[in-house]
């Protein structure tokens, strides 16, 4: 049994050491920001949105400039005829011969250029090249959202990494403390000194510590793979992450959430949808008023017509320039654009409400997340404290045991203590962040601090 012990160690251990030798890597949080913002799948769609958006809001496609086509047609015919003059005689008194056309070709060129211009148009195109603008700055706002809430999920999933990594750290000194219990066990019952029941508590005690080390190590993996797909590079990609956390003072916390109005991502978004609706309403009140556009035409003929039994064929040329002007006044159109103008006032109202909704909600979840903040941070402190008391009764623990004062069992459970009080702390820390994050996300400070 205990060279079956030895064994099983031997392959934990080995196995544990190789993967360490792999993690040489390490992945900054800046690092990993710049990944995401580089390589998310998500991220690189917004972006591409805000580009339409930035095409649609072009002069090009304002209405303002002018429109010119140009339609150009080639025509050619062949014609094979005989002509017959039955009962007609010439000056000789001879019946008069047919007349035999063959290949009579004809052709006809023509080139016309037009040119379209508004001038007016009720204001219509006016009110909505700026909409086109308003819907740009929305599109950058909605890209902004997409990249806060792609941090938040990167970040969620590195700290997970972290506080994985830590927990191992934890339970690889858990599995070598045990290790040094079981060995000491087996010199205290060569020489006499304890029973047989304490190296088998020291066994059952190295193989669950063990097995919940490789399992957090699945886990270490999995997230790991996790945190490769948010940032969109190879699965199997092999990095360690960095464990050290700083807090933003609650001074600043709080300057952050008085500017939440100025800058939560979703009220700017009411905002801007709001400004939308308002030119709605003017390019709608457009079509009370006339268009007035002009247009000119330039063109170039040329026909060439072949000979014919009583006429020789002829080339004839033209070119031609015209201009008009033109007014168009729909001064009735069935109430269509009434109506239009009716809704538009409407869908703006609704907009406005939609604002008050939104910005109660952003502060209601603002204070939430305050709240949840405050405390978790308070927990994070309550289990670092924790983490020291038991880390101190841990070692006086330690102390009774190697003198025989108390019982494996009794050292076991001080060891528990200390190893739920790690774990615990390291969830704390993680969590507390986290909340952080998206206390800054809701005030729209998330992607102006330091990670």
């Amino acid at each position: 049994m205990q060279d079956s012990m030895r064994t099983t160690l031997t392959i934990v251990l080995g196995f544990l050491a190789a993967m360490v030798t792999a993690q040489e890597k390490l992945l900054t949080k800046d690092e990993a920001v710049d990944l995401a913002l580089q390589n998310n799948f998500g991220i690189q769609i917004a972006k591409n949105q805000v580009k339409i958006a930035e095409n649609n809001k072009s002069i090009f496609n304002s209405g303002y400039l002018p429109t010119l086509n140009n339609t150009t047609t080639a025509n050619y015919n062949r014609d094979d005829s005989v002509i017959e003059f039955p009962g007609v005689i010439d000056q000789n008194g001879n019946p008069r011969a047919d007349v035999d056309i063959y290949k009579a070709e004809s052709q006809r060129y023509n080139s016309t250029l037009t040119a379209d211009y508004t001038l007016f148009d009720g204001l219509g195109r006016l009110y909505n090249y700026k909409r086109l603008k308003e819907q740009y700055q929305l599109s950058e706002l909605q890209a902004r959202e997409t990249i806060e809430n792609t941090v938040v999920q990167l970040f969620s999933v590195y700290f997970e990494v972290a506080r994985l990594m830590e927990n191992e750290k934890v339970l690889k000194e858990a599995l070598r403390i045990s290790s040094q219990r079981y060995k000491r066990a087996e010199y205290a019952f060569e020489y006499g000194q304890n029973t047989k029941l304490d190296i088998l508590n020291a066994q059952v005690d190295i193989t669950n510590d063990s097995i919940n080390l490789l399992n957090t190590k699945q886990q270490l993996n999995n997230t790991r793979r996790d945190l490769n797909v948010v940032l969109n590079q190879d699965l199997n990609e092999v990095f360690e992450v960095d464990t050290l956390i700083t807090f933003i003072p609650k001074l600043k916390l709080n300057e952050y959430v008085e500017q939440a109005k100025l800058n939560n991502v979703a009220v700017l978004q009411t905002e801007r949808n709001l400004a939308i609706n308002a030119y709605d309403i003017k390019v709608n009140k457009a079509g009370y008023l006339p268009t007035v556009g002009l247009n000119g035409t330039y063109g170039w003929n040329l026909n060439q017509s072949a000979a014919s039994a009583f006429f020789p064929g002829t080339n004839n040329t033209t070119w031609n320039f015209g201009l008009g002007a033109r007014l168009t006044w729909n001064l009735f159109d069935g109430g269509g654009t009434k109506v239009r103008v009716k809704n538009s006032k409407i869908a703006y109202e609704n907009q406005e409400l939609l604002k008050q909704q939104v910005q109660l909600q952003v502060q209601r979840d603002i204070q939430n997340a305050m709240d949840i903040y405050e405390n978790r941070l308070t927990i994070f402190n309550i289990q670092a404290q924790n983490v020291a008391t038991n880390k101190n009764n841990f070692e006086r623990s330690k102390e009774q045991f190697q003198l025989g004062r108390i019982t494996s069992i009794e050292f076991r459970q001080a060891q528990i203590n200390l190893l739920n009080a790690q774990t615990n702390k390291n969830l704390a820390k993680y969590d507390a962040k986290l909340a952080e994050l998206q206390l800054l996300q809701l005030t729209g400070q998330l992607l102006n601090v330091a990670f």
